[in-house]
């Protein structure tokens, strides 16, 4: 499977252990006219994660959109995808054209303010597919993205801006670790969409 952003004239941001590419402007989203699609249009919903034995309501919301019987597990609760929403599958194409791959998954997420961010953690659910690749796209406020080397703890910071894009392959998810940094000056949302590749 060839992904174009993976060419040797796209600049990989990882020293070792993987690939991360990130593109700015990738999408043109003129007034904010995706962000404001996305916020009334998808079907959001707080998030629940389980903690030492306990649900946990997130203020961070969330959906999941895909194919017929697209489903993942995620801190012990599973996520059953919907059926696309017509902003989705338009970006998604958007993307399937742009990167000549094929995905059949999108997990969004909808940060009202900076004061919300996303703990360290890895896209490495064994519901992916191994040779796969992981399309973050995002719309609204700038925000820092971070990553983390897991042995040696090196750390790598990406400014999130309106319209980028972030491209992961999976070995990248086996070393490293990334978040949301919480910036609690920032008070306009971010809408994050991640395009995913599911084992069917």
């Amino acid at each position: 499977m060839t992904h174009t952003l993976f060419n040797k004239d796209h600049t990989n941001l990882l020293p070792y252990d993987g690939f991360t590419n990130y593109i700015p402007n990738l999408i043109k989203d003129t007034h904010s006219s995706y962000l404001h699609q996305l916020i009334n249009e998808v079907a959001w919903k707080h998030d629940e994660l389980t903690l030492y034995g306990k649900k946990i309501i997130t203020k961070r919301q969330v959906a999941f959109e895909g194919d017929e019987h697209i489903a993942y597990t995620y801190s012990k609760q599973e996520k059953i995808a919907t059926p696309w929403s017509e902003v989705v599958l338009e970006l998604k194409q958007k993307l399937e054209k742009e990167l000549n791959t094929q995905f059949n998954g999108c997990l969004l997420n909808l940060y009202a303010t900076g004061e919300i961010g996303m703990a360290w953690h890895s896209d490495n659910e064994p519901e992916l597919a191994a040779e796969g690749i992981i399309a973050s796209l995002s719309f609204g406020a700038t925000r820092t993205f971070q990553l983390k080397h897991k042995q040696s703890g090196e750390k790598i910071d990406i400014n999130l801006e309106n319209g980028s894009l972030v491209v992961m392959d999976m070995h990248s998810q086996k070393h490293w670790m990334h978040q949301l940094k919480k910036e609690t000056k920032i008070k306009k949302s971010r809408v994050n969409l991640t395009f995913r590749q599911f084992l069917k």
